[in-house]
């Protein structure tokens, strides 16, 4: 018997890059659409197009660009929105427009609308969007707060109008998983028309309930589950994408639905998200975090050694983890380099090969083992710094019991090299004056995180720094054997995300500002 099919529409290069800090490039919102694509998730929603120029941009590239999913672009309810979105995705294969407004009395409150002028409103703007293109989504922003007689009513609207996808969004994370099934089924029971579209769900995790409402909502009927990777998004975040869909391979006897996901991707996908979005995954995190596979209590290793699912109810090959991880030494060559890298999700050409075994051996002759983690931080740092303004030439720090603690640094600032000294309360510090020293600016520290990427004396350490200037936020990443080091790297990877948030500021001067959809 065929399960029921629920469709995965991952909004990571929208709702998640509206994270605080978590912008990405034009080449990587390329980048990570793709993959997407190709690990079979069936809606992207590549962007606001209306946001900017460059969200504008982007969303066109990956709609001519795509080749299975459906691309989505978000417009709030006017018709200049729509028509941006429409002239961004109209030329995918699927091309969908979503629209939306808030509908709860507080956000109804906002462009200060009645109750029916904002249900003519909704009529006005879907039936708009469904005459430019035959696949349209309308949301009822904050729809869990809204009283039950007004969005039946404007849900009823829209299907009318033409929406082919009715999302319900949890937008502040409010509702709990009896509530979240409660109002799909309630929707599709009594709203006219609801036989005929599809109900998504769309879920926060501001209470910790974002998976369990999404999969709630399942139960009670929706059959699109919006989500992005890693949980990214706005606060504490969305339902994440790898944790429903395993949910419902691992849990199918008693939620029998399926997708179209590759899971196998979902460990590489995560790791790639993670890294251009400055946001790393927290070690703890359920299905890709860096312990989800791990065991040390010695009950637990010794179940895990006569029977794997003792305490396993997943493989880690069913993610797209490799089941080895210690291979590669300073003895290893080119072609072991080559396999192991393409076995982690990364395919090279010849002479990115050959910058990469370059750092590859460096790091070989101050670490005796070389492990899976080590390389995927050596290859976040290897694309992190590839088109970088700013970049560390040499870094020399004094520290110790007597202070002050002092740094000699060397940056290479657009092809010049410039040098400063200066003190600091430690070598971090010191070392992250000398940067202000020699590239100018007023942002402020708001995050500094270390993370030992492996056990040992000799491991690396991953930095984390996040950066806020003039409502700007940017994160920066960076690995290394030495922690200042690690350090510095990550605080000039920042500075280089800030200098591309200007200059796109600078471009992008009439940007509108907008609010998240749910």
């Amino acid at each position: 018997m065929t399960k029921p099919r629920v469709k995965i529409f991952d909004t990571t290069l929208r709702d998640g890059e509206q994270s605080p800090g978590a912008t990405m490039t034009h080449d990587e919102k390329l980048e990570i659409a793709s993959m997407l694509d190709e690990m079979g998730v069936d809606i992207i929603e590549a962007g606001f197009p209306i946001a900017s120029e460059g969200d504008f941009a982007a969303v066109k590239a990956i709609a001519e660009n795509s080749v299975n999913a459906v691309i989505c672009g978000l417009a709030r309810a006017n018709l200049k929105d729509i028509d941006r979105c429409w002239e961004a995705v109209r030329h995918a294969a699927k091309p969908r427009i979503h629209t939306f407004i808030g509908t709860s009395p507080l956000h109804r409150a906002i462009p200060n609308l009645s109750k029916d002028e904002m249900a003519e409103r909704i009529h006005e703007t879907v039936t708009h969007a469904r005459n430019l293109c035959e696949d349209v989504q309308w949301s009822p922003m904050d729809a869990t707060r809204t009283e039950w007689d007004y969005l039946a009513r404007v849900v009823e609207i829209a299907i009318r109008a033409g929406a082919t996808t009715i999302n319900i969004p949890d937008t502040v994370g409010y509702t709990a998983p009896a509530e979240s099934a409660a109002l799909i089924r309630r929707l599709i029971a009594e709203v006219p028309g609801a036989e005929g579209v599809t109900f998504a769900t769309h879920c926060h995790n501001d209470l910790g309930m974002a998976t369990a409402n999404a999969l709630a909502a399942v139960e009670g009927g929706a059959r699109q589950i919006e989500c992005t990777v890693n949980g990214l998004g706005e606060r504490a975040g969305n339902t994440a994408l790898e944790e429903v869909v395993m949910a419902l391979k691992v849990r199918g006897d008693i939620m029998p639905y399926e997708t179209g996901i590759d899971a196998r991707r979902l460990m590489a996908i995560s790791r790639r998200v993670a890294s251009v979005s400055g946001f790393p995954v927290q070690f703890n995190k359920a299905i890709v975090g860096k312990n989800a596979f791990a065991h040390e209590s010695g009950i637990h290793q010794d179940g895990m050694l006569k029977n794997a699912e003792t305490f396993e109810i997943m493989r880690p090959a069913d993610v797209g983890l490799s089941a080895t991880s210690l291979v590669m030494g300073k003895h290893s060559g080119r072609a072991a380099l080559r396999s192991k890298l393409k076995e982690l999700g990364y395919v090279l050409e010849d002479n990115q090969l050959g910058d990469v075994f370059v750092r590859f051996k460096a790091l070989a002759d101050r670490k005796k083992e070389v492990f899976d983690e080590d390389l995927i931080a050596l290859m976040q740092a290897e694309e992190r710094e590839a088109e970088d303004r700013i970049r560390v030439e040499r870094l020399r720090v004094v520290c110790g019991t007597d202070g002050p603690q002092t740094a000699e640094l060397t940056l290479s600032v657009d092809g010049e090299a410039r040098s400063a000294e200066a003190t600091g309360d430690g070598p971090v510090d010191a070392a992250f004056n000398a940067v202000k020293a020699l590239v100018a600016h007023d942002a402020r520290l708001q995050l500094y995180q270390v993370h030992a990427v492996t056990e040992g004396t000799d491991a690396q350490a991953t930095v984390t720094v996040r950066l806020e200037e003039d409502g700007r936020i940017v994160s920066g990443q960076s690995a290394d054997t030495d922690t200042v080091v690690a350090s510095v790297r990550a605080y000039v990877n920042a500075l280089n995300r800030l200098m591309v948030r200007r200059e796109k500021a600078g471009r992008d001067a009439a940007e509108v500002s907008y609010k998240d959809v749910g």
